[in-house]
């Protein structure tokens, strides 16, 4: 167990390596306010802390970097003697705009947190996979373009745009999203091909989606990209500007696993309370150097989300965790 002075000593290097990105010596200590100890016993605890596995020796400076245990030690206990309300003007302008949609004050707000961090932001809001289906409708358009829409018993109203096939009348498509708004009426959209597939359906029926088996499944792969995780990041460049990321193929894995949204692994909306993953905690190997805060939301209306960071293990905490906490606040108020 760390003394109070050495979590002083460990705050404080964590707080000065985040600002300067320069390993920190005992000279440096010094002359912070609340270290007013000898440079020696300042060496002796950062010693002390290297030893521990809190603070780490680079080759080309006398001075100590914290590791991960050191940031999560920062995270989880540090952090947590030192918690105090804080207040985000700015976050409060954006959601006491009447003109902005929730999910618009939630969208606005994560990019003025890209904007003030340097860092991405992402939203992860509702999905729709656990709603069930009240309406499902076709509407033609001009040309050969069209509409599909679908009312969930959450009210929400999705839609997607598509181009018929050549050789596919209008009319055909009109009957299957007909024939399928009779039968996937109520049902979980996660349900559908059960539904489908049922013993209880008329042969009649089974015949009718049997001929037409290319067309039922164009729609309901419709129907699943319409209920996907609604996923909207910010400041994917910032990512450029950290002196972490200067190494072009590491920024491509990491572009990467955003475009491909193989972050959802980290980012995940069923989480209980805040989740800080830092380094190797990570499961994707391209972000082992990063950090990645995520807190989950909930609306007054009961809709799930959650909100997310992503920077280096060099991030500032004290800055984005009760800041993140303070939109996720928001959000619940929003009905």
């Amino acid at each position: 167990m760390l003394s109070n002075r050495q979590k002083l000593v460990l705050k404080a290097i964590v707080e000065e390596y985040v600002k300067t990105n320069e390993p920190v010596g005992s000279r440096t200590l010094s002359k912070r306010v609340e270290l007013s100890f000898s440079p020696a016993t300042l060496r002796n605890d950062m010693a002390d802390l290297e030893d521990l596995g809190y603070l780490e020796k680079t080759h080309s400076s006398s001075g100590r970097v914290p590791s991960e245990l050191g940031y999560r030690l920062y995270v989880q206990e540090i952090m947590n003697e030192q918690k105090e309300e804080i207040a985000f003007p700015m976050i409060d302008d954006i959601f006491r705009k009447r003109n902005l949609s929730k999910e618009e004050a939630i969208n606005e707000s994560m990019s003025l947190v890209s904007d003030l961090t340097n860092y991405a932001s992402i939203v992860l809001g509702q999905t729709a996979f656990n709603s069930r289906i009240k309406k499902l409708q076709f509407l033609s358009l001009q040309e050969r373009f069209a509409i599909i829409l679908l009312v969930t018993d959450l009210g929400h109203v999705e839609s997607k745009k598509i181009i018929v096939p050549e050789g596919i009348s209008v009319k055909e498509i009109e009957k299957v999203v007909k024939v399928l708004d009779e039968i996937l009426h109520d049902t979980l959209v996660a349900d559908i091909h059960k539904t489908l597939k049922s013993d209880t359906l008329s042969e009649e029926l089974l015949d009718f989606l049997s001929y037409r088996e290319d067309l039922v499944n164009a729609c309901v792969n419709a129907f699943y990209d319409m209920v996907q995780d609604r996923y909207h990041v910010n400041g994917q460049s910032n990512i450029l500007l950290q002196p972490e990321f200067q190494n072009i193929e590491k920024v491509k894995e990491l572009l990467d696993v955003i475009e491909n949204k193989e972050i959802l692994k980290v980012v995940k909306r069923d989480a209980d309370g805040i989740t800080i993953r830092i380094g190797q905690e990570n499961e994707i190997k391209a972000l082992q150097n990063c950090t990645v805060i995520t807190v989950p939301y909930e609306s007054a209306t009961g809709e799930r989300g959650a909100i997310s960071v992503l920077g280096p293990t060099r991030m500032e905490y004290s800055k984005i965790i009760p800041l993140l906490e303070y939109i996720a606040a928001n959000i619940k108020k929003i009905i």
